[in-house]
């Protein structure tokens, strides 16, 4: 979509309604995400913590499942995963994304070209998911390990808690919470889109520091949007 046309549909979205009619629809409209994550609980716990947030309009069903997979044995998974799925329930999914890392996988590229051949969407980051969690504190285009995220987000956090015992926990089921009460998201996804436009080309191997969950997380929070307006 692209961007002048995206910030007018922004712009409409949060603009007052002039009745309450229109804004009980788009409560009433259901949207089906599934999201097949490489980690078992970080990035699950993140989508469907972000999926129940109350503060968003649009009614949605997100089916989150962490497998504990990589890159294209991942994407293959998905696949299968999400014609089971829609045979089972009679019901196509609205949009399907796959969420992983670079994590030294050398077929990571291939992942991303797999993915986006079959009609899935990807939300990766290089070098780690915990890239967006920094995102959301500061601005970083220095290629540094995931060892290195762990470590700003603990001194980060722990100056915002005012506590020198905060210790990161990849499967914390509340860091959510901690992402929304001291974190900026909106900055992040700025951050996130700055990070996307110093790279060109296909070779995403290359590209690090750099991520593009926050294209998914827009969706889940304006499926009217992103959905709907295609």
């Amino acid at each position: 979509m692209e961007k002048n046309k995206l910030d007018i549909l922004r712009a409409k979205v949060s603009q007052p309604k002039a009745s309450g009619a229109r804004v009980e629809n788009i409560r009433k409209k259901h949207y089906r995400f599934l999201i097949i994550c490489e980690g078992e609980k970080t990035e699950p716990n993140y989508f469907k913590a972000l999926a129940r947030d109350e503060k968003y309009t649009a009614v949605i069903d997100v089916d989150v499942k962490g497998l504990g997979r990589s890159t294209t044995s991942l994407v293959k998974e998905a696949q299968k995963i999400k014609r089971n799925l829609e045979r089972c329930n009679s019901l196509p999914f609205d949009r399907t994304w796959v969420v992983f890392d670079e994590d030294d996988n050398k077929d990571f590229n291939k992942a991303i070209n797999d993915a986006t051949a079959n009609g899935l969407k990807v939300a990766w980051s290089n070098e780690a998911f915990e890239l967006w969690y920094l995102l959301h504190f500061i601005f970083l285009d220095t290629a540094i390990t995931r060892k290195a995220y762990i470590e700003k987000l603990n001194n980060i956090l722990r100056k915002k808690l005012e506590t020198a015992r905060y210790s990161y926990k990849k499967n914390d089921p509340k860091f959510y919470s901690l992402l929304q009460n001291y974190g900026d998201e909106a900055l992040a996804k700025r951050r996130a889109e700055k990070l996307r436009s110093c790279y060109s080309g296909n070779n995403y191997k290359k590209q690090k520091p750099c991520t593009t969950v926050d294209l998914l997380v827009e969706e889940i929070e304006h499926p009217e949007i992103y959905i709907d307006e295609e």
